[in-house]
């Protein structure tokens, strides 16, 4: 099993710190949709690499976050 104590993001507000401030992306609702209907989409080359180095735990919890974006937006 897989721990995920020791990733990067801990919080929502760490996660959301490194897109919007680190990355300089701007969070929008669209943006937010789109990004949760790639990594929701199991066939998605990056969505399998995704899930196969961090596990579908973590990769739900992004997803979360993505949605939790897209809902505060």
């Amino acid at each position: 099993m897989l721990d995920t104590n020791n990733f990067y993001f801990q919080s929502y507000e760490q996660w959301r710190h490194a897109i919007t401030v680190k990355c300089n992306i701007n969070l929008t609702p669209e943006y937010a949709r789109a990004r949760i209907a790639s990594l929701r989409d199991e066939n998605e080359r990056h969505t399998k690499e995704f899930a196969a180095k961090y596990g579908d735990a973590y990769l739900q919890q992004v997803i979360d976050w993505f949605t939790r974006a897209e809902q505060e937006s």
